[in-house]
């Protein structure tokens, strides 16, 4: 197969981009050096420096495009580039597990797209990126590097539009754990850049005059709320970038789609041969206005440890309506009715105890260290504030433990603050383990871990009765964990 180079124009984007680049730093540097050069002489220094700076930057570029080729063959698919040090890297096809076009505004601009070509959990030392190619042939390699599986047979075609993005869902995007994160970060930008200026100090004592009249608690609870405040308008923004535009499709071939992005476009596919479940995850944010989001259990994804440019392989759907959510998953799966939503097997109140115990320790040990400070007052106020929110996370951390078999999939619910459902495939569980501490065993408890190929590798049903877990282990996948379990004449 012959060389194909990438698009021209990609050296026209990085002209562009220097020109942005010098502009945003030779401005400020001719405003410091006109006073004592002159207007006339700061501003021919800095044109002259800016063109220099972009015709080298844009020179370079259009040497790394000739000296850059790419190829698909029958069997391998093949990135060259590199001028003195030539590099040569390639995947087999069979090896290739995503393939996603990512474009920002500029490239959307030129018409152009980035394509990642993926080999799953080594994406980081194997991945082919082809940045850029006309959006045109982007599409074309997606599609030809992952419709290499023919259709099963008897597979029925369910293809088309799986769901698409509802304006109403921004709301939870408040509700996330990003709001608090983003609270800080503005809190420290607007101080970082004050002290730029040399007006941090005067924007202190602003904030201070503002408050100095109201009662140290009123005080603190408004700039508390101002800072939320801040990061619920950031948390917005940030949801309206990455999901505006959101479309979930199956393609001809069996591969999930998702694309999603209002400035910078993204497209991320799955091939369903990999998929062997669906995670539903409700953080306690949106759980409380009863949205869940859906994430993918699939084989050769890229992990959370390895992902780069913050795409993440797994979101299938953003926080959403619970009920939407489970169908959504069943759509995905090709099942009438989803795993995730079936009722679970409750765990005894052993569980419960162990919750509460720890909740408990973890609410008083604070309050135990302030007061052998000798700070009781502190102490007590920890311990008022602390014990009844610790108590009810252990609560809802109980009522959440669950699990069950549907069907092909084995079903596993657990976490407080960040509740997640597991519909696992009962074919893609490759092993056990099996665990229990000093007091779960005392309490007649185990926690039961599903390995699996797929996704984050282990799924845990965690305090199950001993006897039930085992059982139920035995259920799911039998044959794995039989030659270690004994039976007792009785």
């Amino acid at each position: 197969m012959p060389w194909q180079r990438l698009d021209p124009r990609t050296y026209v984007v990085t002209a562009v981009v220097l020109v942005g680049v010098v502009v945003s730093a030779g401005v400020p540097t001719a405003l410091g050096v006109m006073d004592s050069a002159g207007v006339s002489r700061a501003m021919a220094w800095t044109v002259a420096g800016a063109v220099v700076v972009t015709a080298l930057g844009t020179g370079i570029d259009y040497v790394r495009w000739r000296r850059t080729g790419y190829r698909i063959g029958p069997e391998r698919a093949e990135l060259r580039q590199g001028l003195l040090l030539v590099k040569r890297r390639s995947l087999p096809l069979d090896r290739i597990r995503t393939v996603d076009l990512t474009a920002n505004p500029l490239l959307r601009v030129f018409g152009l797209v980035t394509v990642r070509i993926g080999a799953g959990e080594h994406a980081r030392e194997g991945a082919l990126e082809l940045e850029s190619v006309a959006r045109a042939e982007g599409e074309r390699l997606r599609r030809e590097l992952l419709a290499r599986t023919p259709r099963a047979a008897g597979e029925r075609p369910d293809e088309g539009l799986l769901a698409s993005i509802r304006p109403g869902w921004v709301l939870y995007a408040p509700l996330s754990f990003l709001s608090p994160l983003l609270a800080g970060a503005s809190v420290g930008g607007l101080l970082q850049i004050s002290d730029w200026f040399g007006a941090q100090g005067d924007v202190i004592r602003f904030v201070a005059r503002c408050l100095r009249h109201a009662p140290l608690g009123w005080a603190v609870t408004a700039s508390v709320l101002a800072a939320l405040l801040a990061g619920a308008v950031g948390a917005l923004g940030v949801w309206t970038e990455m999901w505006w535009h959101y479309r979930l499709e199956r393609e001809p071939g069996g591969t999930l789609r998702v694309r999603r992005g209002l400035l910078t476009s993204r497209s991320v596919s799955v091939e369903e041969r990999r998929l062997r479940g669906v995670e539903i995850v409700e953080p306690l944010g949106v759980r409380l206005l009863g949205a869940a989001r859906v994430d993918a259990i699939a084989t050769g994804l890229v992990h959370k440890e390895t992902r780069e440019k913050h795409v993440d392989h797994r979101n299938l759907l953003p926080a959403a309506p619970r009920a939407l959510a489970d169908e959504v998953a069943a759509r995905v799966l090709r099942e009438a009715s989803a795993p995730t939503a079936r009722s679970l097997s409750a765990h005894p109140a052993a569980a419960r105890a162990r919750r509460l115990r720890r909740a408990v320790a973890g609410a008083l040990a604070p309050a135990a260290l302030f007061a052998a400070l000798g700070l009781w007052w502190v102490a007590l106020c920890v311990a008022v504030l602390a014990l009844p929110a610790a108590l009810c996370l252990a609560v809802t951390a109980y009522r959440s433990l669950g699990h069950g078999l549907s069907g092909a999939y084995l079903v596993a619910r657990s976490g407080a603050v960040r509740r997640s459902t597991v519909a696992l495939q009962r074919s893609g569980v490759i092993g056990w383990t099996v665990r229990q501490s000093y007091f779960q065993r005392r309490a007649g408890l185990v926690t039961l871990t599903a390995t699996t190929a797929a996704g984050r590798g282990r799924y845990h049903v965690r305090d199950a009765a001993e006897a039930e877990a085992l059982a139920f282990a035995e259920e799911a996948a039998p044959g794995l964990l039989a030659p270690f379990l004994t039976t007792e004449d009785t």
